[in-house]
């Protein structure tokens, strides 16, 4: 039997509103590899929210429960709502043959590239500037202006975190930027890091 690249986690990170789901949406469509990595929070559900498909949506007493027990490999607070992903679910996508994607806040890609190390490819997504930021936040409407002002304060500092990512793409032109995470995730299925063995073996060098 030939051998085949190990599963990778592929882990997406950028301010709010920078339009990640935008870019990664188009590109899971296509790819039945691609398993979106559905995420805990205490937030409430915005309109048209599935749970279990956009987000699970915990009471603040379960999502402590749950954190207590172990259950997530990281969880933040961001933008006072707790977030988190259970290492159960990361697990299970994996032994089912599948790259999970994963949609997180910077404080939670930091502590999934610890976990998984190698196992992680990177993609930190920037916005075109701040003032295109604001633009889109704006165009969303989907908080008041004191939560916006949070989110831009806080895109300040997140972009700091790109240094710990290993691929860096801006979302200007959406059409561009869909295509340059196509390219990563094609050029990672084939680096020899994710394969534990060649696809094909040579004769014994062995006397």
């Amino acid at each position: 039997m030939k051998a085949s690249p190990t599963q990778f986690l592929l882990l997406i990170s950028g301010p709010s509103g920078v339009g990640k789901s935008s870019v990664y949406t188009p590109v899971m469509q296509e790819d039945p590899q691609l398993g979106f990595s559905v995420s805990c929070t205490t937030r409430p559900r915005r309109p048209g929210e599935i749970d279990g498909t956009h987000y699970h949506f915990l009471s603040r007493n379960e999502f402590e429960r749950q954190r207590a027990q172990g259950a997530f490999v990281e969880s933040f607070t961001v933008h006072d709502e707790l977030y988190g992903t259970r290492r159960a679910d990361l697990e299970r996508m994996l032994d089912a043959g599948l790259t999970p994607l994963l949609d997180v806040d910077v404080q939670g890609g930091e502590k999934i590239l610890a976990a998984y190390k190698d196992r992680v490819v990177s993609v930190f997504l920037f916005p075109p500037s701040f003032e295109e930021l604001e633009v889109r936040l704006r165009g969303r409407d989907t908080e008041d202006e004191k939560a916006l002002k949070v989110r831009l304060e806080n895109a300040r500092w997140e972009v700091d975190y790109a240094r710990h990512y290993e691929y860096w793409l801006v979302n200007d032109e959406l059409k561009s930027a869909i295509e340059d995470l196509r390219a990563i995730l094609r050029a990672e299925r084939r680096r020899r890091r994710h394969w534990p063995n060649p696809p094909l073996s040579g004769p014994s060098s062995a006397a």
